[in-house]
């Protein structure tokens, strides 16, 4: 892997914030492997701790991961998380022309047992499994090959949400192996690269200081099929 200080796109006393790549991921799974995490000791540079993970992106989804320095940087980007405070806009390129320009997408999500593994599915809002989950989105051009490319604005942040959310919709996303036929992910390059990516993240850090922003560029995959 290239050197993972080469990803770095934003970094102060509490936080270092990564452009991760696609293909691998942010923790070891249960059977282990490798995994971005392995890496993460590279980046303490004058401290004595290890950054750590302050939320998870999937295996397949590149763009803005945001890791904690330290406990107390670990302690109030859980509470900015779990009150809705850390804003995120991703962008995906989706098999099918979206002809709503904007919309939002209100479908309760439930995780549902797989023959290999696990899914998430919609349900219905009353099914005592399911979690709120809504999305706003907003499509910014028609591509060539049937194809288009949306900005998307989670305001949960449920497992899986955009990717079946937009498959809720007939409009899955280019390359989703998961959700598009098939429950095992193919050997790396048997099968297009999902185009998700976490194109930025908004953290109300500081009390006395304006929210950060900090965004990511595409990953080439993503970037051939825009332009």
């Amino acid at each position: 892997m290239k050197d993972i200080r080469d990803r770095i796109l934003f970094k102060d006393q509490l936080i270092i914030v990564l452009n991760k790549p696609p293909g691998i991921p942010v923790h070891a799974g249960p059977n282990g492997g490798a995994s971005l995490e392995d890496y993460f000791i590279e980046l303490k540079f004058d401290y004595k701790e290890t950054p750590h993970l302050a939320h998870r992106l999937d295996r397949d989804t590149s763009g803005c991961l945001v890791l904690g320095r330290n406990e107390r940087a670990l302690r109030k980007l859980g509470k900015l998380f779990e009150g809705g405070r850390i804003k995120k806009t991703y962008w995906a390129i989706v098999t099918g022309k979206m002809t709503e320009e904007t919309g939002t997408i209100d479908v309760a999500l439930k995780k549902v047992k797989a023959p290999k593994g696990w899914t998430m599915q919609p349900a219905p809002k009353h099914d005592p499994e399911a979690q709120e989950a809504v999305t706003d989105y907003k499509v910014l051009k028609h591509l060539p090959g049937n194809l288009t490319w949306v900005e998307l604005y989670p305001r949960t942040g449920r497992t899986h949400q955009l990717r079946v959310h937009l498959k809720s919709l007939g409009f899955p996303i280019k390359g989703d192996w998961l959700y598009t036929g098939s429950d095992t992910r193919p050997p790396q390059g048997e099968f297009p690269t999902l185009n998700l990516h976490a194109r930025s993240i908004t953290l109300p850090l500081y009390q006395d200081k304006p929210p950060i922003t900090v965004e990511a560029d595409m990953p080439p995959h993503m970037a051939a099929l825009i332009s």
